[in-house]
């Protein structure tokens, strides 16, 4: 077991993905894709114009707007089961940590094409997106629930910055579009109880077509700066994470948040200590100065000072 994590460690740091095949079982498949299609359409009948015009993934499934308390713990047990756990702690071997799921289908939009990105360049440009790629990253784990054409990869690309062809396309650059064909992808054909694992920063891009609808499990390093991509509502309350075979993912997450919140409460208590010691001291500024206002006043008049 440990030279196959050893082996897959190794693979992701040189390649930025790794794919085990019929990693889960049917039954586990099964179970997952009911849970999944049931919020799949909640999700639509919620969101039917966005569903028609633009969307080709959604988020937040472990969320509590669209399934029951049972079929979240089912979620998370998933999520934190000892296989996934296995292959998490293969890549991040210090505190993993829950970030999102999400899910990705078929645009029912024909004019929407597959394109290729990196996740980083959504929240940063491209000066920054150039020091990002070599820090902490966020690890995407899919896993499809029917056969799909899968995923087109640049491998390498979660350490090294474009060449100018992959700039240009991804960038949409001189002329190139997004969804054109790149001379470095390879392509990964992806069957219902595959895992692929990627990372979120290296040049990807998913490929419509066959049956596709594929969670993904967001997972990041605690000591990256990514907490703040959480919604509080996606993680297990305190009665759920006693039922949760392994909570350390989401204890990792909860954890994070509980320092920001003790961060920000000792902040706005040294803000107001701040704010009060600085009303004080031009109060008593301002008292001082009326005092020798008086002082200088009852000089210049002659006034007595008995």
């Amino acid at each position: 077991m440990l030279d196959k994590r050893n082996q897959l460690s190794s693979d992701y740091n040189e390649h930025g993905y790794f794919v085990i095949r019929d990693f889960f079982n049917a039954a586990e498949i099964s179970s997952l894709r009911k849970v999944i299609l049931k919020f799949h359409e909640l999700w639509k009948q919620d969101n039917a114009a966005f569903y028609r015009e633009v969307a080709f993934n959604s988020s937040l499934i472990t969320g509590s707007k669209y399934l029951a308390r049972d079929d979240r713990l089912t979620l998370f047990n998933f999520i934190s089961s000892k296989k996934i756990m296995n292959i998490v702690d293969a890549v991040i071997t210090d505190n993993p940590a829950f970030m999102n799921t999400q899910l990705f289908f078929n645009p029912v939009n024909p004019q929407l094409k597959d394109f290729w990105h990196r996740d980083c360049q959504y929240d940063h440009d491209v000066d920054v997106q150039k020091k990002v790629i070599h820090e902490t990253q966020v690890l995407h784990l899919r896993v499809p629930l029917f056969d799909e054409l899968g995923m087109e990869l640049v491998p390498g690309t979660h350490k090294r910055w474009d060449n100018e062809e992959e700039f240009n396309v991804r960038q949409e650059e001189k002329g190139r579009e997004s969804n054109e064909a790149l001379s470095t992808g390879k392509k990964i054909q992806l069957a219902a109880g595959d895992l692929l694992v990627f990372s979120a920063d290296m040049i990807h891009r998913g490929l419509y077509g066959l049956d596709r609808l594929a969670l993904d499990i967001l997972v990041f390093d605690s000591a990256g700066d990514f907490v703040d991509y959480v919604d509080d509502d996606c993680l297990p309350d305190a009665s759920m994470l006693e039922n949760i075979n392994d909570p350390r993912l989401f204890m990792n997450t909860l954890h994070l948040i509980k320092e920001i919140y003790i961060e920000g409460f000792n902040n706005i208590g040294s803000l107001i200590v701040k704010n009060y010691l600085k009303a004080f001291a031009w109060f008593g500024f301002s008292m001082y100065g009326m005092v020798l206002y008086a002082f200088a006043f009852r000089i210049s008049t002659g006034f007595a000072f008995d």
